[in-house]
């Protein structure tokens, strides 16, 4: 398998308003995690941080110039194995033991990390058989409801579960921004986990679909329109009727 510098790993692009997409593009496209930067003018948020292959401070330092709240859409190791070189780590208390004591069994690392994840590996002494996702205690807990301000702008909490119990997705009513995680996307829902639940998936969707989407910004593939939003939400809930 090809091998590519570690300063290659991340790709970055600014999206719009604050927001920018961190990316591993060595991984392959069904595992790569979408990672989300979302300036505000006191603090930063951080959605999800990757597989944890290579580390994101040594590669992007910029993201702790300033006060960073790294938040864990759910604890699936693709999202969180990154987390532990964040001070703030911000997590749904359905998934925090997740994020203290992960494992390969509870982050479904053990079933997908392998050759066929990567198109390349970075050039640093990797072992699967050795991979772990370190442990990162949440230092506070987030739940329904709740606002994460930034100084010049709000999102609040929305708990979606159904693809993990802890799910949470983030909307920003201002802008009309959804960041869903990975409760939806454009692509191959995940409904099949060991702690999915279809009934929670079914209610979560109901509830995303009816709000004013303008833009939603997923834990995987490209972005979409709250229009894509109302049509992949219909199609998975007339496939589970």
């Amino acid at each position: 398998m090809k091998i590519v510098s570690r300063d290659q790993w991340f790709e970055v692009e600014h999206c719009y308003d604050g927001i920018s997409l961190i990316s591993e593009p060595f991984v392959r496209p069904f595992y790569r995690c979408n990672l989300w930067h979302v300036q505000g003018r006191d603090k930063d948020l951080l959605i999800d941080s990757g597989s944890g292959v290579v580390s994101l401070r040594e590669q992007l330092p910029w993201l702790t110039q300033r006060p960073l709240l790294a938040v864990a859409s759910h604890t699936h190791f693709d999202h969180i194995a990154g987390h532990h070189e964040f001070p703030e780590r911000l997590v749904h208390p359905a998934e925090a033991d997740i994020l203290a004591t992960p494992t390969g069994e509870n982050t479904l690392a053990k079933d997908y990390v392998g050759d066929e994840m990567f198109e390349a590996h970075p050039d640093c002494p990797l072992c699967y058989a050795e991979y772990r996702v370190k442990a990162a205690p949440a230092t506070r807990l987030i739940d329904e409801g709740d606002v994460l301000d930034l100084g010049d702008r709000v999102l609040e909490v929305l708990h979606t579960p159904g693809h993990s119990p802890g799910g949470i997705s983030l909307w920003e009513a201002k802008t009309q921004t959804l960041f869903s995680g990975d409760i939806i996307y454009d692509g191959p829902l995940i409904d099949n986990a060991y702690h999915s639940n279809l009934d929670d998936y079914a209610k979560s969707l109901a509830r995303l679909r009816d709000l004013p989407v303008r833009t939603v910004h997923g834990g995987h593939f490209p972005s979409f329109s709250g229009e894509r939003l109302r049509e992949l939400a219909d199609n998975w809930l007339r496939a589970h009727e």
